[in-house]
């Protein structure tokens, strides 16, 4: 990247790079391919979702570097299509994790990597509307499959990158809890829904995996000198702490915007896009 700053940008997805319809506008899409193929720039997301998911909404992206998916479990590299660097949970912590479930009179999804590029969603038990909501907007993506009634959930040689819970935030903060006074071998995510706060998502990775680990680990890769962190939720405030620059976008949570360096526009402003076009253009090197 002659004549500019080698710094890794990364942006968070929803509430942050897509708008509130949940997709990339025209002006982020053209704004991000201006940035990655004429200016050079090192950017990739990192986000809570999956490549199922995120390969969808980027498909108009012309990336070229790893995507940090699954809160830090595993990198999807757009160029060959498959996951790097997974990080898997043990058995022996799927089976402590659902007991901490069974407790609380919950079934989680476990997600797991099938070869190279599928992921196995895997539910065992009745499900709530919202849960099955989830699962039909969710299975006809060809890199996702559903098992649902699978009794043998639990039971599987294939890799398991996510344990997933979909519920009211209240009843998920009390099973977070729980896993972290009963679990040491897990770490716990819980945050609140950007549209609706009195729904939530309770994710379970294995210990030590954050989306902050994994940018670290990217960011020494591509020999960066400098990272610059963008997000809107609570569960983002780890990522930008390790960040050389923190951008808290405008409707992100108070917290987030406390947290950050600078808060920018919304979401709904192209406002990622703009940010980082105007600061590689003030790093060019005169000539």
């Amino acid at each position: 990247m002659e004549g500019y700053s080698r710094t890794l940008y990364v942006s968070d997805l929803d509430g942050t790079l897509l708008g509130d319809d949940s997709r990339l506008s025209r002006g982020t899409i053209d704004t991000l391919n201006r940035i990655i193929g004429e200016l050079g720039g090192l950017f990739t997301v990192a986000t809570a979702r999956t490549p199922a998911t995120v390969v969808p909404l980027m498909q108009e992206v012309h990336a070229t570097l790893p995507y940090i998916v699954i809160d830090g479990s595993a990198m999807w590299n757009p160029v060959t299509g498959c996951y790097e660097h997974t990080r898997g949970i043990a058995p022996e912590t799927v089976y402590a994790v659902a007991e901490v479930f069974d407790r609380h009179g919950a079934r989680p999804f476990i997600y797991r990597r099938h070869g190279d590029s599928m992921l196995h969603a895997h539910h065992y038990g009745p499900m709530s509307a919202q849960e099955e909501r989830f699962v039909a907007s969710r299975q006809q993506l060809p890199l996702k499959r559903f098992f649902i009634d699978d009794r043998g959930y639990l039971h599987s040689e294939d890799e398991a990158l996510l344990i997933f819970a979909i519920s009211k935030y209240a009843v998920l903060k009390e099973i977070a809890e729980d896993l972290r006074a009963t679990v040491p071998t897990c770490a716990v995510i819980v945050y609140h829904d950007n549209f609706d706060p009195s729904e939530g998502y309770l994710e379970i990775l294995t210990a030590g995996t954050s989306k902050a680990g994994a940018i670290r680990k990217l960011a020494q890769q591509v020999g960066a000198e400098r990272v610059v962190v963008f997000g809107d939720n609570r569960n983002d405030i780890a990522m930008m702490q390790v960040a050389d620059h923190s951008i808290a976008v405008g409707n992100a949570f108070a917290e987030v915007q406390a947290a950050a360096n600078e808060v920018i526009g919304p979401n709904t402003a192209d406002s990622v896009a703009r940010w980082i076009e105007a600061d590689l253009q003030s790093h060019m090197t005169p000539r």
